[in-house]
C-alpha cells in the first residue's frame, strides 16, 4: 500500500511557487500563470512520482478554490484515463467522488467510490487508507442492500481494526433480512452474538439488538412445535386450558425461546424477565378469571389478554400474544405464539 508524503509535498509546493505570489499581476492572471507553470512542470519527463502528485494536487485545488469543480473534474479524470499507470490513480478519483458527494450528487459519487475499490490498489493517505474511507461512504449513501452486503463483508475481511465487528455483523444480519439470505442472515445473528460486547453494545438505529438477534438465533434452533396457526385459535386454547386449570396445557402453549415475565416497566433484554417457571405454581388453590375480549390495544401483530386471580402480591397478569416473525420459515412465519407475561394493570 502506497503512502503519500504529505509534508514533503507541502514543502515542494510551497517553495516552488513563492515567488509567484510577488507578482504585481491581478488574481485572476496570478492564477492562470500558476496554472501555466504547473502545467509545464508536469509535461517535464524528467519530473519525480513525488513532484508529478504535488503539481497534480496543487492544480486540482486550485481549481477547487476558484469554484472551477467541472474543470477540476475534468483534469483529474482525464488524468487517470491518460496515466493508467499512475500510483495515484486511486486518490484522483477519490477527490473526484467526495467532490460529487460534498454537491449532493450521491449517484456520482458511489459510481466512483465504486470504481476505486474494484479497479485501484489501496492507498493510505494520513496514514489512512483510501479503500476504508470509499467503503465507509458507500455504505451510508448506498440504497441497495446487495451492495451494502459486499460493502460491509470487505470491511470485515479488510479493515477488521478499523470498525466495531460486532455492530458489522449486525448490520450485515439485517441487510441480509432485506434481500431474503435468510441462511446468512442466522449465520451473521450467531456471529453478532458470539462477540463478546454482543449484549452491552449499543448501536445507533437499532435499538434492543442482542435481543433481536438472540430471539432470532434461539428461534431458528428450536421446534416451534407450540406455535398456533392464527391468533383465534391460541386464544381458544388458552381460555380452555384456564377454565379447566389444565396447566401442563399452559405450560406447552407457552412459547419455548425467549418467553419473559416482566413488569410493564421492563425490558425483555433484562436477564430477570426470562422466566422458566411452570404455571403449576400459580394456578393451585387459585381462583383464575379472563376478560372474555382481548384487550383493545391490541394489533394485527400483537395481542394482550387480561387474566386475574394469580397471586396475592401481583393478582393481574396480562398474557401477551404476538404473530410470528421469522420469514426464514415460511410454514412457521405469520403463525402465533404465547410469548410473554406482563404483570399488573396496563400504565
Amino acid at each position: 500500500m502506497k503512502k503519500i508524503p504529505i509534508l514533503f509535498i507541502s514543502l515542494l509546493i510551497s517553495s516552488f511557487f513563492y515567488f509567484s505570489s510577488c507578482t504585481k499581476n491581478s488574481e485572476a492572471d496570478r492564477s492562470q500563470e500558476t496554472l501555466e507553470q504547473l502545467t509545464n512542470l508536469l509535461e517535464d519527463p524528467s519530473i519525480s512520482p513525488q513532484s508529478r502528485y504535488a503539481v497534480i494536487n496543487r492544480i486540482a485545488n486550485l481549481f477547487y478554490t476558484e469554484n472551477r469543480t467541472d474543470d477540476m473534474v475534468l483534469f483529474l479524470t482525464d488524468w487517470v484515463e491518460t496515466h493508467p499507470g499512475d500510483i495515484y490513480d486511486a486518490y484522483w478519483l477519490f477527490m473526484v467522488a467526495s467532490n460529487y458527494l460534498k454537491s449532493g450528487q450521491e449517484p456520482l459519487a458511489e459510481y466512483y467510490y465504486e470504481r476505486i475499490i474494484n479497479n485501484f490498489s489501496d492507498l493510505l493517505v494520513n496514514g489512512e487508507s483510501i479503500h476504508f474511507a470509499c467503503l465507509q461512504h458507500l455504505i451510508q449513501i448506498s440504497k441497495d442492500s446487495a451492495n451494502r452486503i459486499i460493502y460491509f463483508n470487505r470491511i470485515i475481511h479488510n479493515f477488521p481494526q478499523n470498525v466495531s465487528i460486532t455492530e458489522m455483523y449486525l448490520r450485515l444480519a439485517l441487510e441480509y433480512e432485506n434481500v431474503g439470505e435468510w441462511e446468512m442472515a442466522l449465520k451473521s445473528y450467531a456471529l453478532f452474538l458470539e462477540q463478546p460486547d454482543s449484549s452491552t453494545i449499543q448501536i445507533s438505529g437499532i435499538p434492543e439488538a442482542y435481543t433481536k438477534a438472540r430471539q432470532m438465533v434461539d428461534f431458528s434452533k428450536s421446534p416451534k412445535d407450540w406455535t398456533f396457526e392464527s391468533l383465534e385459535a391460541l386464544e381458544t386454547a388458552v381460555k380452555k386450558a384456564i377454565s379447566s386449570y389444565n396447566w401442563r396445557a399452559l405450560d406447552r402453549y407457552r412459547s419455548k425461546v425467549n418467553f419473559f415475565a416482566m413488569s410493564w416497566k421492563s425490558s425483555e433484554s433484562d436477564p430477570n424477565a426470562l422466566e422458566n417457571f411452570s404455571m403449576h405454581n400459580f394456578m393451585l388453590g387459585n381462583r383464575i378469571r379472563y376478560n372474555e375480549s382481548l384487550d383493545d390495544t391490541s394489533t394485527p401483530t400483537e395481542a394482550y389478554l387480561r387474566t386475574w386471580g394469580w397471586s396475592q402480591y401481583i393478582n393481574v397478569w396480562y398474557l401477551y400474544f404476538r404473530k410470528v416473525n421469522f420469514p426464514a420459515d415460511p410454514e412457521i412465519h405469520g403463525r402465533w405464539e404465547w410469548a410473554g407475561i406482563y404483570f399488573g394493570e396496563k400504565l
